[in-house]
C-alpha cells in the first residue's frame, strides 16, 4: 500500500448503515447521549394551552413541559416514566393541556416541576416520603428557537456534555441569521429509504451536484466555498451564489424578505450532530431534522424559516427549489442504501472535495471506538475527534 493510499479516508463499513445493532447503539449514545434537536419551541407548544408533550429522544421516552416563569416560559424535561411502577405518563406523540402530570395507571400526580403531589393509598404508609419520588429531570435547552434535549443522564450529571461546547463556534457562524426571531413559513416531511448517515453524508458534499442537481448548479457553483475547521460537534461550510443570484431558488430571485445582517453572497450548510442540518440563506433558513426509524429508513422534516413579514407568503420560490433538490437527493441516497446491501460493497475513498464527509465519518467513527463499538472492517481515520466533547486535533 502506498503512503498516499494509507492517508485516504474511506466510508464506514456497510454494517454502520445496515445493522440494527449499530442503530440501537446510535439511538442510545449519539441521540439520547448527546444533544438531539427536538424541533422548534412553536412545534412542541403551538399554543398557550399546551403544557406537556411526550416524545422519544433516541430510544428514551421523555416528557417536555412548559410552565409560566417570571421571565418568559420555562421548559423542563423529565423521563416519561412514573416513579411508582414505570408506566408512561403520556403516550408518545401526545400533548396535554393540564398543569398537573398524571399517571393514567394508578393516578400518581406531579406538578410541572416534577414534584410528586399525590400518591393514592400512600398517605399513612410508614417510610414513604414524597420528596424521594419526584420525576427524573433531564437536561433541555433552547437555542435560536430550537429545543435540544439530552436523555441519557439526569440533569446535573457530570456525564452530560456542556451544550455550549457541543455547539462551539457554530454559534458564531449562525449568529448573523438570528434564527430565534424567524418563524415557520412552510414545511415538508419525507420518509427516505436510507440510513440517516447516508443522508447526512450526501448533504456534506457537492461532488454529486453536477450529476443530479442541474437547477442547483445554475445558482451556485458546485466547486465553490470551503469547509470550516472550528470547535464544536458540528460539520459544514459555505458555498457561493453565482453573480446576479440573490438566493437559492429556481430563478435565483429572493424568496422572502432579506434577513438583516445576513451575508448576501453565500449560503451556509452546517450539521449540528446528530440530527439538525441548517442551510442559511440571505432570505431564509432551511433545516432538515432527521429521526432514524430503522437502519434503512429515516424520517426527515424540512422547514423553511423566514422573517415574520414573509411567513404568510410561504416562500414558494425556496420551497419549490428545495423540494425538487430534496427528491433528487433522496433518490441518490436510496440507491446508495441499496448498494450497501450488496455482498460486493467495500468502503470507497473520499475525494478531496468530500473532505466534510470524511470529517463527519471520522467524528462518528471516533464515537464508536470511544464506547468500544467494533465494526467488522476498516475504520475511518482521525481518532482524535469525538462527538459530544468538541475535541479536535
Amino acid at each position: 500500500m502506498t503512503e498516499t493510499s494509507e492517508k485516504l479516508v474511506r466510508m464506514m463499513p456497510a454494517e454502520a448503515y445496515t445493522s440494527p445493532d449499530v442503530l440501537a447503539w446510535e439511538r442510545r449514545h449519539l441521540y439520547a447521549g448527546t444533544w438531539t434537536c427536538l424541533g422548534r419551541v412553536a412545534d412542541l407548544f403551538p399554543d398557550e394551552r399546551t403544557h406537556q408533550r411526550a416524545l422519544v429522544v433516541g430510544d428514551i421516552g421523555c416528557l417536555v413541559v412548559r410552565s409560566p416563569a417570571a421571565s418568559g416560559t420555562a421548559l423542563r424535561m423529565f423521563a416519561n416514566t412514573c416513579r411508582h411502577r414505570g408506566h408512561e405518563l403520556l403516550p408518545e406523540g401526545e400533548t396535554a393541556e393540564r398543569r398537573l402530570i398524571s399517571c393514567p395507571y394508578h393516578a400518581w400526580t406531579y406538578d410541572l416541576s416534577g414534584a410528586l403531589k399525590g400518591a393514592p393509598g400512600f398517605r399513612d404508609v410508614p417510610g414513604f416520603e414524597k420528596d424521594e419520588h419526584s420525576l427524573v429531570e433531564l437536561p433541555v435547552t433552547v437555542w435560536h428557537g430550537w429545543v435540544f434535549g439530552h436523555a441519557l443522564h439526569p440533569l446535573g450529571s457530570p456525564e452530560v456534555p456542556a451544550f455550549d461546547e457541543h455547539v462551539g463556534e457554530l454559534a458564531t457562524v449562525l449568529a448573523p441569521y438570528d434564527a430565534g426571531s424567524l418563524v415557520l413559513a412552510d414545511r415538508h416531511t419525507y420518509e427516505v429509504a436510507a440510513n440517516w448517515k447516508v443522508i447526512a453524508e450526501n448533504y456534506h458534499e457537492c461532488y454529486h451536484c453536477p450529476s443530479i442537481h442541474p437547477e442547483l448548479c445554475q445558482v451556485s457553483p458546485p466547486d465553490s466555498g470551503d469547509n470550516y475547521d472550528l470547535p464544536g460537534s458540528w460539520v459544514g461550510g459555505s458555498m457561493d451564489l453565482r453573480e446576479g443570484m440573490a438566493t437559492m431558488s429556481l430563478t435565483g430571485e429572493l424568496a422572502a424578505t432579506p434577513i438583516p445582517g445576513a451575508p448576501t453572497a453565500t449560503v451556509e450548510y452546517v450539521h449540528l450532530l446528530p440530527n439538525l442540518l441548517v442551510s442559511a440563506h440571505p432570505d431564509y433558513v432551511m433545516t432538515h431534522r432527521m429521526v432514524p426509524l430503522a437502519p434503512g429508513r429515516t424520517w426527515v422534516e424540512c422547514s423553511w424559516l423566514t422573517l415574520a413579514e414573509s411567513s404568510e407568503a410561504g416562500a414558494p420560490g425556496a420551497v419549490e427549489f428545495w423540494d425538487l433538490t430534496n427528491r433528487q437527493d433522496w433518490g441518490a441516497c436510496e440507491s446508495v442504501q441499496r448498494g450497501l446491501g450488496s455482498p460486493h460493497f467495500r468502503p470507497g475513498p473520499f475525494a478531496p472535495n468530500e473532505d466534510a464527509v470524511g470529517h463527519l465519518v471520522s467524528l462518528i467513527g471516533a464515537a464508536y471506538r470511544a464506547s468500544g463499538l467494533e465494526l467488522s472492517s476498516a475504520r475511518p481515520a482521525d481518532e482524535s475527534q469525538t462527538i459530544g466533547t468538541a475535541t479536535r486535533r
